[in-house]
């Protein structure tokens, strides 16, 4: 201890916010230099050492080779997928001396594509199964909590090479296994959910997740039957939560002064939340897409570095009693859209400049088939608003709102789909019982993510 790098502290760091963090920092484990960015000490490397052989036991246990792969990437291979013009800031993109584009790996399946489509040339080359442990680069705008958030880590990643669907699944339940005997190993309880598969795209992943306050993800799970999911994806058994048959009531206008919640509205009207329907207004970045109010493809910008994405407004009704999933509503607009770059709820200034009143929005002013050609606004309707009858609802007039509003009468949207997030208390989907919630930390991710990368860079085999 007298000769060892670094020293202890006794004073609590100031920019410690939880426990981890301070140990790390007060042991002298970690020395952070920039926002999100840490070097490691002798001790902290030690650990990250004995974690790495882990990995690269286990890894090797199911048949992976270790490879290494770089950090810095011509821009090209994200141009080939796509995925340069569909991430936004978070992806490091700069120019060298030649006037090159470049990239500072945030994730390796383009360059992993790269490899394969040169040395992968016969079905007698499959199946393979590559990993390696590397530094990644990803410029998150909110770095927290020491090491649980930050900007530069390892990771370790491998890429499953296989002739069909049931060579990936096999591959799959492989890691599956193999993640859960790595934590088990570290003396580290994770549970696996169900997760978006978010910028790696495929049709199926699974989070491993470690339960803790400190975690920023909110998972769901059942104790009946097993079922769980990060909320992001949770779903729950909405027919429960229907209404009985009713009439259609006609549409009328009400006063309603001063009621711009719906808690106030329900209020005031003497109806229960769920009979409203709630209006949330959102401004999505699109690049490489196709646009908002025409559906038409858009070009490829000649450098995304220097073309700035167009914003568009997005608006989302639900019943006032539910909270929106924005990662669902993201995940219908990358299907309209292609490439969104960012999604944030919109401004008072963007909704006055489109003619909506804030705190008395009207989907029917929305309505899919009669809005304006040169509106921007894209309307989306989760499904109970579409079973339900009967909703109220602003009517884009100060002090007024709308009852007796019934979708497909009085207004269509863009897509009807499930929007609503589930909550601690919702029917489980499977069977029925009551949902729990836990916070996590996020400490593994696996995707199925198919072929969509061979195809983009042309990975073909005999």
């Amino acid at each position: 201890m007298s000769t060892l790098f670094g020293r202890t502290q006794k004073e609590l760091p100031s920019e410690a916010r939880i426990r981890s963090h301070e140990l790390l920092l007060r042991a002298g484990y970690i020395h952070q230099v920039a926002a999100g960015i840490f070097s490691y000490l002798p001790l902290g490397l030690r650990v990250l050492q004995k974690i790495s052989a882990i990995l690269r036991q286990e890894m090797e246990a199911i048949g992976a080779q270790e490879i290494n792969m770089p950090v810095v990437q011509p821009a090209d291979l994200w141009q080939q997928s796509g995925r340069w013009y569909k991430i936004g800031d978070e992806l490091g993109r700069f120019t060298d001396r030649k006037g090159h584009s470049m990239a500072l790996a945030m994730t390796h399946e383009e360059t992993t594509a790269d490899l394969i489509r040169r040395y992968i040339r016969s079905y007698r080359d499959l199946p393979r199964l590559v990993y390696h442990l590397q530094t990644k680069w990803r410029d998150d705008p909110r770095p927290r909590a020491g090491l649980l958030r930050v900007r530069e880590f390892v990771m370790k990643d491998s890429y499953s090479l296989d002739v069909d669907q049931q060579g990936l699944e096999a591959q799959y339940r492989r890691h599956y296994s193999a993640y859960f005997r790595i934590f088990g190993r570290c003396n580290l309880p994770v549970m696996a959910v169900l997760s978006d598969s978010g910028m790696m795209g495929g049709k199926m992943a699974h989070e491993f997740m470690y339960p803790s306050q400190a975690g920023e993800d909110t998972v769901l799970f059942c104790s009946a039957c097993g079922y769980s999911a990060n909320r992001q994806v949770a779903r729950f058994r909405k027919n429960e939560a229907a209404r009985p048959e009713e009439p259609l009531e006609p549409l009328r206008e009400v006063a309603t002064p001063g009621c711009k919640t719906i808690a106030r509205l329900a209020q005031f009207l003497q109806i229960k939340p769920e009979r409203c329907a709630k209006m949330v207004f959102f401004t999505a970045f699109v690049q490489d897409g196709e646009n908002f109010a025409t559906g038409q493809a858009a070009p490829k910008p000649a450098n995304a570095l220097n073309e700035p994405a167009k914003p568009q407004l997005v608006a989302a009704v639900l019943p006032g009693d539910m909270e929106l999933n924005e990662t669902k509503l993201l995940a219908l607009l990358k299907q309209h859209c292609g490439g969104v770059l960012e999604l944030r709820p919109a401004e008072r200034a963007e909704l006055h400049a489109a003619g909506i009143v804030p705190g008395y929005a009207s989907p029917i002013s929305l309505d899919a088939t009669t809005k304006a050609d040169d509106s921007d606004i894209l309307l989306f309707a989760d499904d109970l608003i579409a079973t339900g009858k009967n909703w109220t609802s602003g009517a884009n007039q100060e002090g007024f709102h709308l009852a007796g509003i019934n979708y497909g009468r009085d207004f269509t949207a863009t897509k009807v789909a499930d929007l609503c997030a589930a909550a601690a208390g919702h029917p489980c989907p499977h069977c029925g019982g009551a949902l729990k919630s836990t916070r996590a930390v996020e400490v593994g991710n696996i995707f199925q993510l198919g072929s969509f990368y061979s195809e983009a860079l042309g990975c073909y085999f005999l």
